[in-house]
């Protein structure tokens, strides 16, 4: 009768794993587009006030100086601490429009006259990021 005594059961079947995975691998499923989905909201939120940011500098410096900056480090420092990322995570793909001639500040030397940015990417609201013009 040694033999016939039960031990109490140790670990999990092998059903029973597979059902626990399975129910994570459903869960992970569901839970990792929205989380990529949040993160692709806050870039845009931060492109946004970006943008904001360095629009209103451009027109500050321009009614500060009565015309507009040559460069967009005529801004730095003044009117902003630094040049900020495009949603590309670089400063460098930003494009600085110049100034229509017939409305500028001084006509004889035309600057910057706004930025948006230079990603084709789509946004989350189905335009490109290079449209936006806030």
């Amino acid at each position: 009768m040694r033999g016939s005594t039960k031990r109490g059961r140790r670990g999990f079947t092998l059903i029973e794993l597979v059902i626990v995975i399975s129910m994570i691998l459903v869960l992970l499923s569901i839970a990792l587009p929205m989380y990529n989905r949040s993160i692709l909201r806050a870039k845009e939120a931060t492109l946004h006030h970006n943008l904001v940011t360095l629009n209103k500098a451009i027109q500050e410096y321009s009614a500060n100086k009565n015309k507009a900056p040559q460069a967009p480090e005529d801004l730095v420092p003044e009117y902003i601490k630094f040049i900020p990322d495009d949603i590309t995570g670089r400063t460098d793909t930003w494009v600085w429009e110049q100034e229509d001639p017939q409305n500028a500040w001084d006509p004889n030397q035309t600057g910057i006259g706004s930025v948006h940015s230079g990603s084709k990417d789509v946004s989350t609201e189905g335009s490109e990021y290079s449209s936006w013009n806030h």
